[in-house]
């Protein structure tokens, strides 16, 4: 299984992140970008989705369906 994903801000957009990873899956320019990426991805590989807000702390959470 994969390590949990997560969605968080970075420069002027958004990453979604593999935890433990040094480089983004994705950056986005909106958080509504973000989070329909990583959530499309989260799904694909089953793991766990984390949206952090801007001050890095959790929003948000979700499991695969």
């Amino acid at each position: 299984m994969e390590a949990t994903l997560h969605v968080m801000p970075y420069g002027a957009g958004w990453d979604v992140i593999h935890e433990g990873s040094r480089y983004a899956e994705s950056h986005h320019a909106t958080l509504d970008e973000a989070i329909a990426a990583g959530t499309r991805r989260a799904r694909l590989t089953k793991v766990e989705l984390l949206v952090h807000g801007t001050d890095g702390e959790v929003r948000a959470r979700s499991m695969p369906a």
